[in-house]
């Protein structure tokens, strides 16, 4: 339990809040590559870490992260004229490049040098994994981007999406590293004799109340969650969290698995959840149950309007009460995103954390918070750089299900499992048994 100023320390990440300040100390996924598809295309409201910003790409192809405002009289750049490598303000014509260099001040004397002395606020941005990176942090040479293995694949073997829910960011991250709602939120209507014995959806019906290991890592923190599955062995369902909002669930089979994601904040109170991940591998659904798509509202231009989904609030996200009375779906809710959308913006725009009351499954969620909490104070206090920043090869990480001799130590055990860029043709995905 968090007491009311510590839920704020952690969960607030505008400019000058410590929250905000580590997060500024990473790269951070902006916007998907897809959101500007062509040189000189129109600009867009991107609104991130609780800034207003204006994402373009230029006449060669470069992309740019502006303030939303002129630095001339204040109007937004999002109505400018996105051309000749710059965007140009349409209240006075001033220009501007990726830099944020003033290029043209068409209202001012020919002669005049005044342009030389003016600059909009802009972040530098890379292209990596079908994402828009950007650096807001203090460091005039950035860090490196993190080794990420899904983003280091080329752009036509890499599937990146985005999804916007309307609550904190850290709600959406610990849902992620919740591995024991599964059996409830997901799986709760599934039962033990409709399963295939000795698969992991087996053992997962057939306990669904696992242990917990934690522990920590040089770029955060890894869970193992385990539970008894054939005489004299036990299922593992590993996962990762990666500083400041990356997390890898444990989906699939250990060391087959290459996605992340990123549970990235627009403002206190929106973020965007980017998914990165082989083009071959599909968005994770319930794949016995059949594939169930994520429906997304057509992006609009407002500084809210990315990547909405379609089940919302406003229509308690399609919920089916009939089906849940029938025991078709546990929450009557349909898709696993949706469910878990569902649950973490019913907490309210931030939870208060100080009404909680954690048990032994919220192992992880309690390691992140104290993490997140002291790397913060560290580099409040001492500028220290927080974990991960400048160790990128430690990101090159898996995650995923395994099964064990109970003899077993799970973390010397996995260890070439958990490595990123092995391959391991031994594995057999039967042994799933559904996705879990």
């Amino acid at each position: 339990m968090l007491r009311p100023e510590d839920n704020a320390y952690i969960t607030r990440i505008g400019p000058g809040t410590p929250m905000g300040a580590l997060m500024r100390q990473y790269w951070v996924p902006a916007m998907l590559s897809s959101e500007l598809p062509r040189p000189d295309c129109p600009p867009v409201r991107v609104k991130l870490l609780g800034e207003k910003l204006i994402g373009f790409r230029d006449s060669s192809g470069q992309v740019g992260l502006l303030a939303n405002l002129c630095p001339h009289r204040g109007a937004s750049l999002f109505f400018a004229r996105n051309s000749g490598c710059g965007l140009r303000c349409v209240y006075h014509g001033w220009k501007f490049d990726v830099t944020g260099r003033c290029v043209d001040m068409p209202s001012e004397p020919p002669d005049s040098t005044f342009k030389d002395r003016v600059r909009a606020p802009a972040y530098p941005c890379v292209e990596r994994g079908g994402l828009v990176w950007t650096y807001m942090g203090p460091r005039a040479e950035p860090p490196p981007l993190p080794d990420l293995e899904a983003t280091q694949l080329p752009d036509s073997e890499v599937t990146a999406v985005a999804y916007q829910r309307e609550c904190n960011w850290l709600q959406g991250l610990e849902g992620d590293v919740d591995t024991a709602h599964i059996g409830f939120l997901h799986y709760g209507q599934d039962r033990l004799e409709d399963e295939i014995p000795g698969t992991f959806r087996y053992y997962t019906m057939a306990d669904r109340a696992p242990k917990y290991a934690v522990l920590d890592t040089p770029y955060g923190a890894m869970y193992g969650a385990y539970r008894p599955a054939g005489p004299g062995q036990v299922y593992w369902r590993i996962a990762q969290w990666m500083f400041p909002f990356w997390t890898m669930p444990p989906t699939g089979l250990l060391g087959s698995l290459k996605g992340a994601r990123a549970w990235v904040p627009m403002d206190d109170t929106h973020m965007l959840m980017f998914m990165v991940m082989p083009k071959q591998r599909q968005i994770p659904q319930d794949v016995r149950g059949g594939p169930k798509p994520i429906e997304v509202l057509p992006n609009g231009t407002g500084w809210l309007d990315r990547f909405r989904l379609v089940a919302n609030e406003d229509n308690d996200y399609l919920m089916d009460r009939d089906a849940q009375e029938r025991d078709e779906e546990y929450s009557g809710i349909s898709g696993i995103h949706v469910q878990d959308q569902a649950i973490t913006e019913s907490m309210e725009p931030v939870y208060d954390r100080s009404l909680e009351h954690l048990g032994s499954s919220d192992a992880m969620v309690i390691r992140a918070r104290r993490r997140l909490i002291a790397a913060a104070k560290a580099l409040e206090a001492e500028g220290t750089p927080p974990p991960g920043v400048d160790n990128p090869a430690s990101y090159a990480q898996r995650s995923g299900g395994v099964i064990l001799r109970e003899d077993e130590d799970w973390v010397t055990a996995t260890e070439s499992l958990r490595a990123g860029y092995t391959d391991h043709p031994e594995l057999d995905p039967a042994v799933i048994g559904g996705f879990v």
